[in-house]
Parts: structure tokens; C-alpha cells; sequence
């Protein structure tokens, strides 16, 4: 049985937030601060109490509401080392290697640079549970705002190692749009096909596509596969690097419009 309780609520035009509950030591962390107001509601229906912020990187929409959250409820605010500066709040700056728990929760830290040069993923190993960001989207990839493709190559890599089990909470609901390039990119993957038709019956019905699995996106997100000799052969980079192609597909993902 998981340690944890993941409370998970829409906010803002498309973000997500998260609460993540320890009922055996009653810690409560915020994954960001996309929405005060929607983090409070979030709160005031648990009953729980905020204890910690956990940011994953410096933009507004994850930790603007840093400074309104710690004077109403003094919590702890914890963010990536690489952009402390930019983090409202901030009591401890972490990286990886670092230690870091939740109550008796470990919690691993990876750093995932790429959308920014310091955003980073909080992986809940033993609840098999990831939180990152705007790293790695159903179906998709944060933009390469600060860092290189190869950089934001090899942070996805860091992921891809992770369980195929691990369920995965990225920061916004993309999905929809993030299938309709990913079609154009690995057409003849039947799986994907599959799961674009999900992906317009759960919106559709107003239903969130998110959290997704590692091993799922492993075999369906275009921007995990640039190995696939299906994509290579379509975009013409046979015999090019991982990151070349993850390159490509990022640069086309940029200008797509559905």
C-alpha cells in the first residue's frame, strides 16, 4: 500500500496541481505553486494542513504563489539549487545526490535541465510516483526555453530509467494537442493510434489524460523514440544521434500547429 495520497486538481488555463499527503507523519506538500486559490480549495476539501512547497523550476506558473503560501501557512519551501535565486521563498536549495524526504517519504531528486538550465523532477521511488514538471509531458516534452536538445535529451534519458510502472505527473494538460503532432512523427505506431483515441474520449468528457506511466511513454511519446527506426526512416536522419533526432522532433513540435 502506497504511503502516500496524491490529490490531484486542474488550475489556471491548463496547469495541474498537486498535493501530495503523508497520512502516517500528516505532512502535506504542494508539487508548485500554480494557484493559490486553487491550492487552498484543494486543501479546505482534504482537511489537510500545507506543510512544504516543492518546486521544479523558477516560472511564474509553478512558483508564483510561493510568497502568498508561506506567509498564510509558514511552510517549508524547497527548490532546485540551480535556480534559488529565482525561487520565491526558498528555505533549501537541493540537487541531485541530495537527500530529501517527506515526513519518513524519501524522496529522490533528479535534475532535469533543458526548459530550464535548473528545473528538476522529485521521484517518490518507493511509491513508484513522479513529479516532473515541465519536462516530459503525456505525449510530449517541455520547450527547450534555456538549455540545449542534448542537454533536454539526456534529462528525458533520466526518466526513461525509472520503472515502467511509474506513474508520472507532469505539470499541464497537452495532451490532446501533444497527439496530434505525435501522429504526424510515428503514424504506423499502433499503440499510439490507440491512445490518441482515448485521448479524445477522456477530454472529450472532461476527464484529465494525466498521470501517465513511464512504460507508456516509453512506447508511444515520439519524443522518447528517436531510436525507432520508424521515425528515423520518416524524418530522414538515419545514421544521426539520438539527440539529433530528438532535435528535429522538438524543432518541428515548436512550429506544429493541429
Amino acid at each position: 500500500m502506497s504511503k502516500i495520497i496524491v490529490h490531484q486538481f486542474p488550475c489556471l488555463q491548463d496547469n495541474y496541481g498537486y498535493l501530495v499527503h503523508v497520512p502516517d507523519d500528516n505532512v502535506t506538500a504542494t508539487i508548485d505553486t500554480p494557484d493559490v486559490a486553487a491550492i487552498e480549495n484543494a486543501l479546505a476539501v482534504r482537511g489537510w494542513t500545507l506543510t512544504h512547497i516543492l518546486n521544479t523550476h523558477w516560472h511564474a506558473d509553478h512558483a508564483g504563489g510561493n510568497a502568498a503560501i508561506k506567509e498564510k501557512y509558514g511552510v517549508t519551501v524547497i527548490g532546485p539549487r540551480g535556480e534559488a535565486e529565482k525561487i520565491p521563498g526558498i528555505d533549501r536549495a537541493i540537487g541531485e545526490g541530495d537527500k530529501l524526504s517527506l515526513g519518513t517519504v524519501p524522496i529522490k531528486v533528479l535534475d532535469v535541465p533543458g526548459h530550464t538550465l535548473g528545473h528538476i523532477a522529485y521521484w517518490f521511488e518507493t511509491e513508484t510516483v513522479a513529479f516532473v514538471g515541465d519536462t516530459l509531458f503525456a505525449l510530449g516534452c517541455g520547450r527547450v526555453f534555456e538549455g540545449t536538445f542534448p542537454q533536454m535529451w539526456g534529462s528525458l534519458l533520466k526518466l526513461l530509467a525509472l520503472p515502467d510502472e511509474t506513474l508520472v505527473y507532469c505539470a499541464h494538460e497537452y495532451t490532446a494537442g501533444n497527439a496530434a503532432f505525435a501522429v504526424t512523427i510515428e503514424p504506423d505506431n499502433k499503440e499510439l493510434v490507440a491512445r490518441v483515441e482515448k485521448v479524445r474520449e477522456l477530454r472529450a468528457a472532461g476527464q484529465p489524460t494525466v498521470p501517465s506511466t513511464i512504460g507508456l511513454e516509453r512506447r508511444t511519446n515520439p519524443f522518447l523514440r528517436p531510436s525507432a527506426p520508424a521515425i528515423r526512416a520518416r524524418l530522414q536522419l538515419e545514421g544521426r544521434s539520438d539527440a539529433d533526432v530528438f532535435g528535429e522532433i522538438r524543432t518541428r513540435k515548436d512550429s506544429f500547429r493541429a
